[in-house]
């Protein structure tokens, strides 16, 4: 089954804007962000899923990722 997804059809910032209300809203988005980057770049559910059984064990893969979400957080306008 191909489930992949066309570039146009992955909005990459949820909602179009990058201000939020609380911190908490920010960091939500930014990992929501992060999320979407992997979507789009491996839009590939299936491919993602078997993807998922080698980061979740690889400390390294996780530090990359939670990078990743505070390199987004970072660009989140908070109040």
């Amino acid at each position: 089954m191909n489930t992949a997804s066309s570039p146009a059809s992955i909005e990459l910032i949820p909602g179009n804007t990058l201000i939020t209300k609380t911190p908490e809203e920010g960091r939500a988005l930014a990992v929501k962000i992060a999320r979407l980057i992997v979507k789009s770049t491996q839009r590939n559910a299936e491919v993602r899923e078997k993807l998922r059984a080698v980061y979740e064990h690889d400390a390294g893969m996780i530090i990359a990722l939670t990078q990743t979400v505070a390199i987004e957080f970072a660009t989140i306008d908070l109040p």
